[in-house]
């Protein structure tokens, strides 16, 4: 059961990166990043397809997307925190916060 979870954060640091750790390289170009970024998306895929093939197993579909979107947020705050140097205000709090309750409405057996 923690298995997708855990691929899933390792995807998504590939993604992570794959998206905005160009955005440092200001002067390298386009083309240049465009490949960078799609050999590591590559490997973010490694990850991301057995996560869900194998969160299939114990979770929705529905599930298995809301899951990897906080994932991709909680990953994503970190990552701009370490790399870019970036504050977490209090308004990014009350975001996350209304995404945590998305998650208790979405895995809520009714």
């Amino acid at each position: 059961m923690f298995k997708p979870i855990i691929l899933l954060f390792i995807a998504n640091l590939f993604m992570t990166i794959a998206w905005y750790g160009h955005l440092k390289f200001k002067n390298a170009s386009l083309w240049l990043i465009i490949v960078v970024s799609w050999a590591i998306a590559f490997i973010e895929y490694c990850f991301q397809v057995p996560a869900n093939r194998i969160g299939a197993n114990y979770f929705s579909v529905t599930e298995l997307k809301v899951m990897q979107e906080i994932i991709t947020l909680v990953v994503f705050a970190g990552f701009s925190a370490w790399y870019f140097k970036e504050s977490f205000r209090w308004n990014h709090l009350v975001g996350f916060i209304c995404l945590v309750a998305a998650v208790f409405f979405v895995f809520k057996k009714w």
